[in-house]
């Protein structure tokens, strides 16, 4: 018998209120797949991060993690690497596991 994929849901949330743009409530979008579909799924952002790790500061970042938990330490990362300033008002969060 083959043992199913576990499918993950990995929400991106878009900061509202940063650099005075005032009161706005925070973005929120999903992602859902296996580990692979994900990966396959933000392999721009994570491409984008690992462009931008020679510079002063920023973080290595691994275009293929193992785990999901990697996955979204690595997609934090990325997207704080390509930010200008250093912090994009974006974050990721592993929100659901599912058999």
């Amino acid at each position: 018998m083959a043992r199913s994929k576990k499918i993950y849901v990995i929400h991106r949330i878009d900061s509202g209120g940063i650099f005075g743009r005032g009161n706005r409530p925070d973005s929120v979008y999903a992602s859902r797949g296996t580990i692979d579909e994900l990966i396959e799924t933000h392999k721009y952002t994570l491409e984008c991060g690992q462009s931008w790790e020679h510079e002063p500061g920023n973080s290595k970042i691994n275009t293929h993690p193992k785990t999901v938990k990697t996955l979204v330490n690595m997609l934090n990362k990325a997207i704080n690497n390509a930010a200008a300033n250093g912090y994009s008002g974006k974050r990721y969060e592993l929100v659901e596991v599912t058999a």
